[in-house]
């Protein structure tokens, strides 16, 4: 089926096949595009953290966007066995803005700065109670409101406890015995072919030496029976 447009050209009422193709690319293209620049929130290569009670600890969290960002919304929350406690939120408008941070709970300080993409927090004398999951969240306008959430676990002890170092010191005790003896023996090679050398250079002027005596005492002999030979 064909249609007249207001050129007077005809135009054809079905895609092409190749049509559908490349509007399948576009689409696939865009798509990719839209997963690279996603919203991402990250606390870090390590989630989790075990610290000391009455410490004061970081709850880290960094956000990214290649496409940058546009009120961009985040918030703090502490999972407390499935109650979600709201900790702080803020809005930060555009990208190099700092934001206004509202707080909801008395230990927690936002140190985070949109700068440097940072929205973490800090949370003072923390007791075995504050143990848990915290989730780091945030929304940007930008990207048609997508949002990322990243969970950090905190691990609330009365000490830390000390790595067992023993077999790490055997390894570097027997790595170093290793060396000492490599070494040892470099020093011992090194003087017997010193000494070895030397000998060597003795011999050779003795033998030299020996010799021209030999020649001396020969020529003495000789000239010795010329002179002891009677006269005709």
């Amino acid at each position: 089926m064909t249609s007249v447009d207001s050129s007077g050209l005809s135009v054809s009422g079905r895609l092409r096949p190749w049509d559908l193709l490349h509007a399948g690319l576009a689409v696939a293209l865009l798509f990719g595009v839209w997963s690279v620049g996603g919203l991402e929130v990250s606390t870090g290569k390590v989630s989790t953290l075990e610290a000391i009670n009455g410490s004061t600890v970081l709850l880290p969290c960094t956000y990214s966007s290649c496409i940058g960002i546009k009120n961009l919304y985040f918030n703090w929350h502490y999972d407390d066995n499935g109650t979600m406690i709201k900790l702080c939120e803020a809005v930060i408008p555009i990208e190099g803005v700092e934001p206004r941070v509202f707080v909801y709970h008395e230990r927690v300080e936002f140190v985070g700065s949109s700068k440097s993409n940072n929205i973490s927090i800090l949370l003072w004398n923390i007791t075995f109670e504050d143990q848990g999951n915290y989730l780091c969240f945030a929304r940007n306008e930008k990207e048609k409101f997508r949002n990322h959430t990243a969970i950090y676990t905190l691990l609330v002890v009365d000490q830390i406890k000390e790595v067992d170092k023993s077999l790490t010191v055997i390894i570097v005790s027997v790595l170093g015995g290793v060396i000492g003896l490599s070494i040892i023996f470099m020093v011992i090679k090194g003087l017997v072919v010193h000494f070895l050398l030397n000998d060597g250079e003795k011999n050779k002027e003795c033998l030299v030496s020996s010799g021209n005596d030999n020649t001396e005492n020969g020529h003495s002999g000789a000239k010795a029976d010329n002179k002891g030979t009677p006269k005709a």
